[in-house]
């Protein structure tokens, strides 16, 4: 068994400054700098975890969702977003079909939407049920 005191996630972006910038002001997140670190972030949840996200030169964006942030309204949260700039995705597939806000509802699933963060990761704010 693996013995561990806490948990916290990490990835990667290509600019940290821009990473920054978009975490803390435009989705109003608590963003630091690691001392010493130069290129390392951590942003603090107000539950008490962490994520750590690195400045990466070869960066490549994932092609999946890296973090989901349960809201909650979905709705109100993209409409905010949109306002701040925050570009939702529109899917249209198998299994994944969103509005034109890009806000995928169903009842297989929870509802939910997708955005990228300025180095290309895909986030989600899922509803909280």
């Amino acid at each position: 068994m693996l013995d561990y005191t806490k948990t916290f996630s990490s990835f990667s972006v290509d600019d940290a400054v821009k990473a920054k910038e978009f975490y803390s002001q435009t989705l109003g997140l608590d963003v630091n700098d690691i001392p010493g670190m130069e290129g390392l972030l951590r942003i603090n949840f107000k539950d008490g975890n962490s994520l750590m996200i690195y400045q990466k030169p070869d960066h490549v964006p994932a092609t999946f969702t890296v973090f989901n942030f349960h809201v909650k309204d979905v709705e109100k949260t993209v409409d905010e977003l949109t306002k701040k700039g925050v570009r939702f995705e529109i899917y249209d597939m198998p299994g994944i079909k969103t509005d034109s806000k890009g806000i995928a509802r169903g009842e297989e699933m929870p509802t939910i939407a997708w955005f990228k963060d300025p180095a290309g990761n895909i986030l989600s704010v899922i509803e909280e049920q």
